[in-house]
């Protein structure tokens, strides 16, 4: 079993910044594509940017160059620097983890982490 822990978020003023991080934790796997996704209130969750194993990045296009997705391979753990910040950024972002072993391999969510941007 992987358990991610997300933490970063939190109330920021528009133009404001923030660093979301997701440590993942456990047992006898590794780690793929890690990604970050975000629900607005009413609204489908959806891609905000994704890095694979090797750093090749992807964003949505209303973060790209704003937001910038790393990872720290040696402690499994992804993140997400929030630069810029609007009001429409404000969501619950949650982490996404591709964990593998030998013979198995499965997607893992966190359980969110509120962004809210308003002045």
């Amino acid at each position: 079993q992987v358990h991610l822990v997300e933490s970063g978020g939190d109330l920021v003023q528009p133009g404001g910044s923030l660093r979301l991080s997701c440590a993942a934790s456990g047992t006898a796997f590794s780690i793929g594509d890690m990604g970050w996704y975000r629900q607005a209130p009413g609204k489908q969750r959806e891609l905000v940017a994704t890095i694979t194993e090797g750093g090749n990045t992807n964003y949505a296009d209303s973060v790209n160059g704003r937001f910038t997705i790393s990872r720290d391979n040696a402690k499994n753990t992804v993140f997400l620097q929030m630069n810029s910040l609007k009001p429409e950024d404000t969501a619950v972002y949650y982490c996404n983890v591709l964990a593998y072993g030998s013979h198995w391999s499965m997607y893992f969510w966190g359980q969110g982490t509120q962004v809210t941007v308003s002045s």
